[in-house]
This record gives structure tokens, sequence and C-alpha cells, in this order.
């Protein structure tokens, strides 16, 4: 691929697979397939899915991040064939390797260089091109490049319905749910939690109170539970995420705060000025919600004098994720049923 491919070899991005078409012993072409890209207009337009829903849904798009027909193999039909081959593999394959199947095949084509013939013939959809920017280490990149053409392929019939779907159906659902923060809701995050007393000593504070609670609620609004994945969370941003929720700046750089240091933030601050912030932030920033899911729970161990179980009884909403009211009762010992 290094030596042959006009782009060079291509590292590992995110779930990946990387396959080999042979004759007997000859190698025919090289083929990766990596994660989706985390935005393109043309692409997002034509599924027509929800900017809030997206990124809890890109596992189950891949990008055909490389194909290379070796030199001496140029013959008529063999990548079209090649293509075929691998739609075929990835069915079973990404399912066996990730946990989870897909339902969508995206790729970038040059138009400097390629027309795109292989993938029109593979019966790829042309939707559009992209904007130009690239993604880099620090964020999109500044100067506009050369728009690729962007080619779909779904795996199913039924794959942009599914993508696109208010709630998505639970066998597509893969971990836990998570959502990105558009950039201006991050930015204002930090000023929720200025009012809160700091418990911290004076001394040896490093991070601002306001960051490390809105690292903490910026990653748990992603999907992140527990101290050590609101760590791991803030530690993957880069610095103009950090920038964003005002990160301590050393040395040039934005720096997180560690493990230990959320931890004892979050088990020392008062919890009802947390959640009165929290709840100041939602109402500026949430979305309205369509519809409400009810759901009803027993707690477990929690008995009355008579002998009968609590029950709890939430109504919260599909997109802001709020929960507007919650009922206990205490019932008959017939636990309730949703």
């Amino acid at each position: 691929m290094q030596a042959h491919h006009y782009l060079g070899a291509l590292g590992k991005i995110g779930r990946t697979l990387w396959y080999v078409a042979r004759r007997g012993e000859q190698w025919l072409a090289l083929l990766s397939f990596s994660a989706a890209a985390w935005k393109c207009a043309a692409r997002d337009a034509w599924i027509g899915w929800d900017y809030r829903h997206q990124y809890d849904r890109l596992h189950l798009l891949a990008n055909n991040s490389r194909f290379l027909i070796l030199p001496e193999w140029h013959v008529p039909n063999l990548a079209s064939r090649v293509l075929a081959l691998s739609e075929r593999r990835l069915r079973t394959d990404w399912p066996a390797r990730f946990g989870h199947p897909l339902l969508l095949l995206e790729t970038f084509v040059d138009p400097q260089r390629f027309a795109g013939t292989l993938y029109r013939a593979a019966n790829w959809l042309e939707v559009g091109e992209t904007r130009g920017f690239r993604r880099q280490r620090g964020g999109y990149s500044a100067a506009m490049h050369t728009h690729k053409r962007v080619f779909l392929r779904p795996l199913t019939g039924t794959a942009r319905a599914a993508l696109a779907r208010p709630v998505l159906d639970p066998r597509y659902r893969h971990g836990v749910p998570r959502l990105m923060l558009p950039a201006e809701p991050m930015r204002a995050l930090p000023a929720y939690f200025t009012d809160i007393p700091d418990p911290r000593r004076a001394q040896g504070r490093r991070h601002p109170l306001p960051t490390v609670l809105a690292i903490a609620a910026a990653a748990t609004l992603c999907g992140m539970r527990g101290y050590k994945a609101i760590a791991e969370w803030a530690a993957d941003l880069g610095q103009q995420g950090r920038a964003r929720l005002r990160c301590r700046y050393r040395n040039g750089r934005y720096h997180v705060p560690s493990e230990s240091i959320i931890r004892d933030v979050l088990v020392r601050a008062d919890p009802v000025a947390l959640d009165g912030a929290l709840q100041r932030w939602n109402a500026d920033f949430g979305a309205d919600d369509a519809s409400l899911a009810l759901d009803g729970k027993t707690l477990c161990n929690a008995i009355d004098a008579d002998g009968h179980r609590c029950h709890v009884l939430s109504a919260v909403g599909h997109d802001t994720h709020a929960c507007y009211a919650q009922k206990k009762s205490a019932c008959g010992p017939t636990p309730m049923t949703r």
C-alpha cells in the first residue's frame, strides 16, 4: 500500500479491517475498512439523522479508507468483483470482530484522479461532495483542500430508515448511549458552575472547580460512567476541546485534571447546587422533547412497615434525557409492571 497507493499506507482508524484479494499465492488487491467520518454533510443529509443521534450510530457505518489494485493486475471487472466480495465478507466479519453489524459503507473519491466508475459499477450511490476540510489532531484544517465525491453503499434495504429513526432498534445498539456536545453549549458549560462553593483547600488547587465539574458533566452526557471513564474521556480531548472547557493552560498546552482530582471534587461538591446548575444549563441548551418515556422500577430492599415494596415511576424525555417527574409509591407485594 505504501509503495503503490497515491496516499500511502494508512494506520488503524478506530475499528479497522484489512483485506487482501489473491489468486492462489498472488496478491491482486488490498482494501481497508475503517471507522466512518465523524461529519460529512452530504452523507448526513442523505441519511436524514439528527446530529444529536448520529454520534451514537456512527458504529453502524464503515469507511472504505483504502482500495488498491496492484499494478500488474489492472484487468477488466477485477475491481468491482473484489469490492463485491469484500462487502459480502464484511457482513459477517464485522459483527464477529466488533460485536455489532454494519448498515452503511462510505468512501471518498478524489475527482482530480478518479471518476468513481468502480463504485458506480458496484451499485454505490453518489450523494454529493465534501466541503474540502480535513480532520486533524487539533480539529479541522483551516485551509480548504480538494472536494471529494461521496459514495454510499447501504448493506440492507432498511439501512437509511434504521439510522434516521428517533429511537434506534435495540439490535443495533452497542455500548452505552453517546452524544457529542456542540461547540457553543460546551463553551458555556463551565460558567454554570461558577457559583458552586469549592470544597477544596485554596492551597494546591491547579484546576478550577467549574472546569472539573464541566468535564464531568460533559463526559457523562457523552455516555461515560464512573470516575475512570470520565478521566479517560477528558484525556482524549484535543486542545480545542480542552480550551472550550477552560482547562488549565501551561507551557503552551491545555491540561485536564486527573482521575483523583475528578473523584475528589465530585464526592465533595454540593449535590443540590450541582443539580441546580445542570438544570439551568439544560433549560438553556436542551432540546424540546417530542415524546416521553415512562419507566417503572422496584427498589431493592426498600420495604415499608407494612411489608410493601417501594416502586418509582419516572417520566424521561426521549431527546433531552431529562427526568420530568418521579412518583414513589408503596404498593402490595406484587412488583409494578412496565
